[in-house]
């Protein structure tokens, strides 16, 4: 496959479980494609830097296999525990100069723009952005584990970023007293 082809690689970052999803966006009334989707896995226990190397070759040779013409990253979510957040930075960070490294154009997308995008509402839960990831896919369940879901909603988010702020330009706010 060549870049042309509009591939594009869906991240969930996270240093145990990465979720990734490869979609070709639909085109002329068609709906967009699933090509791969799973998760990359590190060790637990195994130092930090060890896991970040797993996470690159991983990357890397999915960006080798599938030649995606973007690369569509979920941005950090900024929970209360702060130690998980700049661990989240670090993979986030790896997976950043891989597609840099590759010479993929990189998109980054916070999570409640994905969820708003794909569900309608930025604070959709797991289940709904999974239910509307196999509807928008024609797939009879969402990919499992809900990780490999997740970076496919990245994915379908980016495939579906251009014609959602398009929409949105024709809207106007209606605000009530």
């Amino acid at each position: 496959m060549t870049a042309s082809q509009g591939l594009i690689l869906g991240i969930d970052p996270g240093t145990a479980v990465l979720g990734y999803g490869v979609v070709m966006p639909g085109e002329l009334g068609r709906p967009a494609r699933l090509i791969e989707c799973g998760v990359i896995r590190t060790q637990a226990r195994s130092p930090l830097s060890d896991r970040l190397l797993v996470i690159h070759e991983g990357l890397r040779e999915l960006v080798e296999r599938h030649r995606p013409a973007a690369l569509a990253v979920e941005d950090i979510f900024y929970g209360t525990n702060v130690r998980t957040t700049v661990v989240l930075g670090h993979a986030r960070g790896v997976i950043l100069l891989a597609g840099a490294l590759a010479g993929v154009p990189v998109f980054e997308y916070p999570p409640a723009t994905v969820k708003k995008i794909l569900v309608g509402r930025g604070g959709a839960m797991k289940p709904q952005v999974g239910f509307m990831v196999a509807k928008l896919l024609g797939l009879k369940a969402a990919p499992a584990p809900a990780d490999a879901a997740d970076g496919v909603a990245v994915a379908l988010c980016h495939a579906m970023a251009g014609r959602w702020t398009r929409a949105m330009k024709g809207r106007q706010t209606v605000r009530r007293k």
